[in-house]
């Protein structure tokens, strides 16, 4: 049996501002993390698979608001809600994911189902929204995925007519707010390509197997129908018991281009370098020469993880067998 059993998580990389967030705002996201890894951390300690742990810790992740997936998903240009979902099973190579749904109350176990029930891979719109009412998923109605700071955030972006992504949103949103209330602090001004929300989760569970899910909200003010890597297999979300897990936050389209969760592990299977190198290649080197920022979660099938970001943070942690979860914001 492994003994090496690990989980990591991801809630979004970007322009996250020390300056921009309280200190009992700092400290509910570090709860909610730690609550994530803790329930995963018991899927594995218990026996469970390393599916099994990634689909509890997203699921938890979809369900608190200060994460753009799920519960507290960011707005399109509409004013409306699209979310997308990816998860893939390393020990099969089975994997499933829905995009464009706008009732789902857990896209994560939506893409779950796919992978479990269906011949397919992909599911969008209202056909992902029928393949989920067949499997008896909980649907919700669309008010449920709003809340204030998202709404502020979408706001914002819609006067001035650009698309945001999360965490550089929410920063934006501070800055905005702190220069309206005659606030003498200094404010980063927000590059509008510069913001990236999403969850994810990584395992290697005790019987050595691999896992990866990721699950997004979107871009604030995005176009309908704008599907970024999350739910694209490789891009936003990879698993291979040969190499590793990995889920991907960042500038989506960058992502896709550069097919950013398959080559951090096809450079382990090619080059065979380590986990390390090969996500540090990724974000550090092949995803900046097309501007694309953002971070990784990895974990191989030794138990070493890589949790690399080219941003001034990413809200991540980890959590090993028998250990106190570890969480983590800024640089």
């Amino acid at each position: 049996m492994n003994t090496n059993a690990v989980i990591a998580i991801h809630g979004g990389a970007g322009t996250i501002l020390r300056a921009s967030m309280s200190a009992s705002v700092e400290a509910d996201y570090h709860a909610a993390l730690h609550a994530a890894l803790a329930a995963g951390q018991r899927v594995l300690a218990d026996g469970g698979s390393a599916l099994d742990a990634v689909s509890e810790a997203v699921r938890l992740l979809e369900d608190c608001p200060l994460f753009n997936a799920g519960r507290g998903s960011v707005y399109t240009a509409a004013g409306t809600h699209e979310l997308d979902a990816a998860i893939m099973d390393g020990s099969t190579l089975e994997a499933g994911a829905i995009c464009c749904v706008k009732r789902v109350r857990n896209p994560i176990l939506a893409a779950r189902r796919v992978l479990e029930r269906s011949e397919h891979v992909l599911f969008t719109g209202e056909g992902a929204e029928s393949f989920a009412a067949a499997q008896g998923l909980e649907f919700v109605e669309p008010e449920y995925f709003h809340t204030e700071a998202r709404h502020r955030q979408w706001l914002l972006a819609r006067d001035r007519n650009r698309a945001m992504l999360d965490h550089d949103g929410a920063t934006f949103a501070a800055s905005s707010f702190a220069t309206n209330n005659d606030d003498p602090a200094p404010r980063e001004p927000i590059d509008p390509n510069r913001k990236f929300g999403t969850v994810g989760a990584v395992a290697l569970d005790l019987h050595g197997h691999v896992a990866a899910a990721t699950s997004t909200g979107g871009v604030t003010n995005k176009q309908v129908g704008r599907v970024g890597d999350t739910p694209l297999i490789g891009a936003g979300c990879y698993a291979d018991d040969a190499t590793c897990a990995v889920s991907t936050t960042g500038s989506g389209e960058m992502f896709m281009r550069m097919v950013a969760a398959y080559d951090v592990a096809a450079q382990m299977a090619y080059r065979s370098v380590s986990l390390q190198e090969a996500a540090h290649d990724v974000v550090m080197n092949r995803l900046p020469k097309i501007d694309g920022r953002g971070g990784l979660i990895a974990v191989d099938a030794r138990g070493n993880i890589a949790l690399p970001f080219n941003t001034e943070g990413m809200y991540r942690g980890f959590a090993r067998h028998g250990e106190m979860p570890v969480t983590a914001i800024y640089r």
